[in-house]
């Protein structure tokens, strides 16, 4: 009959309904079970009902968990992220598995002991059972295992030394996961286990396990605890953590460096320069160059961040200096500016008891300060009371005159000397190029939590800002002559309200200076020679030729066709640049889940379907090797469901307390997709390329403009192309589809061409 077939083909069309899911269920020993499970029925009733298929009594006792690698358990929190489609078990309820395993970790019997923490290593990944454990006081229980030093079994460690060491590393690996929840305190624990642990990174330091776990403890307890940082530093030296830089094991070195960024960071403002003089010492900069930085082996992301936290919290030792006042009346503070004048005009010469008069004493150092290029040639340590850079700028002008005595001299008397008023003013130039430095460096800023831009080159001298600033105060004068700068409009230029002692004219000289810097940086040279090298090759006509060549290729024809022409083809290149966002989601990629530990933090991927209808995404073990299929991502977002798309300050988990919240370069990064009516995800995107293409991407999947930097710096890039090309006479000329073939290999290679 037509009309019941048209029923049955009706209702299989049907889409399932949406709180149902389809699901398989495993238990040990049985056939798995397919079955529907109705997410509006409690959780309980959808246990007891799996358990009577089963025959199983006291449902209360079973749980069910997914079935894959993360063995996580589901609850009601999380049982929305069943998918049609999964694998589940049917296990002991997590209330049960802790008590079983609390009691099997305190067995008498090393092998079953040994099994016990290696299973509860594993099952405290997972939240849900962690609160159960730790419900059991099973934190205090660890830490009394780890204080006692496990006495009964060290006995035995010789004859057993391979099991008490799988032992100790379950039982730290466990506490770590357990307080990686954040569901204790750090400040809880005793003086005891903090001895204990700074002592397994001398005693275990070739178990590499064991070493890594203790490391991360304790920069955990620092990061987490004022308390426990104080303990800790009495605990754990310098000294003790330097070998562990002098092995091979990148990891090892990674954490170690962790923990001295920790101390660092965490260490009061007075303590701080004490450590960095015992890291000098200790030449912790050699050994980080000679056993990290230039062994042969590639530097991991994690190893870059580590060090690049350890420039920027070095660097950051100079903010005291920076946002330091000249007093005018402080003799000391003076006597080096006397001393910058001896050494430029040898006045050493002419003791202070000279039979001339005060006045023309007076006015002999009038004229010489005039010549250091200071503004206030009457008391020049006025010029030195604006911060930043305050007496930072001093003092690297004393560097430079004693340790470059050679070109500070030359600097100095070579534009003294100079009638046609193009003369670059040293003190001046010293203080503005200081600022730049520090602003360029971001000298008092905390690091970024997902930065890896460290330069190599800082790690090869132990005054390299110094250095940093003797290079450039010679580009600096050298780019001056260049561009003919000129001073005569000094006296203005202290008139005018403002932070820079500079005209139009040589605050153009210093934009030159600071792109030549930057520029250089950007190729990350592995030593101060180098860096000085590229800028070599940077003189002002080279950066004029780049300046050029980028303008051609950007540019921009003002004229009525071609703007015409531009608003026509607009639409076709932003089209062009959506297709390119939307195929870079369907490629997808992977994201960090940040927090207080950042190197436990899992990764986890999102990417767009083929058809732009779902957000496929799940946790990953570790970063992938390119891209992961749509199967292996568990959850799935549908892209009908999303509400909107929000980004820095707005997102809710820049709204959470905690460090995040206050780091400027993580707001950037951050963006949310907000659905439902609470639902949400929310990113930290790798670099601000990625931020571009996701929200650029999301917002072309909701019909929203694509206001990205990228996107503007792409359409204009676009633009010009095809203008470009569309401007090419290229009439009756085929434009090949495919690209000429490459020519047969010559029958011999006996041949040379002559340049000449």
């Amino acid at each position: 009959c037509p009309v019941v077939l048209a029923v049955v083909n009706s209702s299989v069309a049907m889409p399932p309904p949406a709180d149902i899911v389809k699901v398989a269920i495993e238990w040990p020993g049985a056939y798995p079970k397919l079955m529907e499970i109705d997410q509006k029925k409690p959780l309980s009733s959808i246990i007891k009902e799996v358990c009577d298929g089963w025959s199983l009594a006291n449902h209360d006792q079973f749980a069910l968990q997914h079935a894959d690698s993360s063995n996580f358990y589901i609850t009601e929190k999380n049982r929305n992220e069943i998918k049609n489609g999964a694998i589940l078990r049917l296990t002991t309820s997590p209330a049960q598995n802790a008590q079983q395993l609390h009691e099997r970790i305190q067995s008498s019997s090393m092998d079953a002991k040994l099994e016990a923490l290696k299973d509860l290593a594993n099952y405290s990944r997972d939240v849900t059972f962690a609160q159960e454990f730790i419900n059991l006081d099973g934190i205090s229980l660890l830490t009394q295992m780890v204080e006692s030093g496990t006495e009964r079994y060290q006995k035995l460690q010789k004859i057993m030394k391979p099991c008490f060491g799988d032992m100790l590393s379950f039982t730290l690996t466990a506490f770590v996961e357990l307080m990686d929840h954040g569901i204790v305190s750090w400040d809880t624990f005793s003086v005891a286990f903090i001895k204990k642990i700074a002592s397994y990174v001398n005693k275990f330091a070739s178990d590499i396990s064991i070493l890594q776990r203790s490391l991360a403890i304790l920069e955990s307890m620092v990061l987490n605890s004022h308390d426990l940082y104080q303990k800790v530093a009495q605990e754990i030296t310098i000294g003790q953590l330097i070998p562990h830089l002098q092995g091979t094991d990148q990891e090892i070195q990674t954490y170690t460096i962790a923990v001295i960024n920790a101390l660092f960071l965490k260490a009061p403002d007075d303590k701080r320069q004490e450590m960095a003089n015992i890291l000098a010492q200790k030449q912790l900069r050699s050994i980080i160059l000679t056993h990290v930085i230039r062994a042969q082996r590639a530097i991991n992301n994690e190893m870059a961040h580590q060090l690049y936290v350890l420039q920027v919290l070095t660097f950051n030792l100079l903010e005291d200096r920076m946002m330091t006042k000249m007093d005018p009346q402080d003799q000391a503070q003076r006597d080096i500016i006397f001393e910058l004048r001896r050494i430029a005009f040898d006045a050493e010469s002419e003791p202070n008891n000279s039979s001339g008069s005060i006045e023309k004493r007076k006015s002999m150092y009038t004229r010489d300060y005039k010549k250091l290029g200071f503004i206030n040639h009457v008391n020049p340590a006025m010029d030195f009371t604006q911060t930043p850079p305050g007496m930072l700028a001093l003092d690297n002008m004393l560097y430079f005159a004693k340790h470059h005595q050679d070109a500070y001299i030359r600097i100095v008397l070579e534009n003294s000397s100079r009638e046609d008023k193009h003369e670059c003013p040293f003190g001046r130039s010293s203080i503005e190029l200081t600022k730049m430095l520090c602003e360029i460096l971001k000298v008092g800023e905390l690091p970024s939590e997902t930065c890896n831009d460290f330069h190599p080159m800082f790690f090869t001298h132990d005054r390299s800002f110094e250095e940093f600033f003797c290079i450039c105060i010679q580009l600096l004068n050298k780019t001056w002559k260049e561009m003919r700068a000129t001073s005569e409009d000094f006296n203005k230029a202290r008139k005018r309200m403002g932070f820079s002692f500079f005209s139009p004219c040589q605050l153009q000289v210093m934009q030159v200076v600071k792109e030549q810097i930057m520029r250089a940086l950007t190729t990350k040279p592995s030593s101060l020679d180098q860096f000085k090298s590229k800028l070599q090759n940077l003189s002002y006509t080279e950066i004029l030729k780049i300046r050029q060549s980028e303008r051609m290729n950007q540019e921009d024809f003002q004229s009525r066709p071609i703007l015409e022409l531009k608003e026509k083809i607009q639409p076709e290149i932003l089209e062009l640049i959506k297709q390119q966002r939307l195929n870079r989601l369907v490629e997808g990629t992977c994201f960090r889940k940040l927090n207080s530990r950042r190197r436990q933090d899992k990764f986890w991927y999102c990417r767009l379907s083929p058809n732009h209808k779902v957000l496929h995404y799940g946790d990953l073990e570790e970063s992938p090797q390119g891209e992961v299929p749509h199967d292996s991502l568990q959850d799935k977002l549908p892209v009908a469901d999303i509400k909107a798309v929000v980004t820095g300050k707005d997102c809710p988990h820049m709204k959470e307390k905690g460090a995040l919240k206050q780091n400027k370069e993580v707001l950037e990064l951050a963006f949310s997709i907000l659905y439902d009516s609470s639902g949400q995800l929310n990113f930290i995107a790798p670099d601000k390329h990625e931020y571009c293409v996701w929200t650029d991407g999301l917002n072309a999947l909701l019909g929203k403009d694509m206001l990205s930097d990228l996107t503007r710096n792409d359409l204009d890039t676009l633009l010009s192309m095809e203008i470009k090309l569309r401007l090419l006479d290229l009439e009756n000329i085929q434009i090949p589809d495919a690209p000429p073939p490459i020519p047969k290999e010559p029958s011999n290679y006996d041949f040379v061409y002559d340049c000449n």
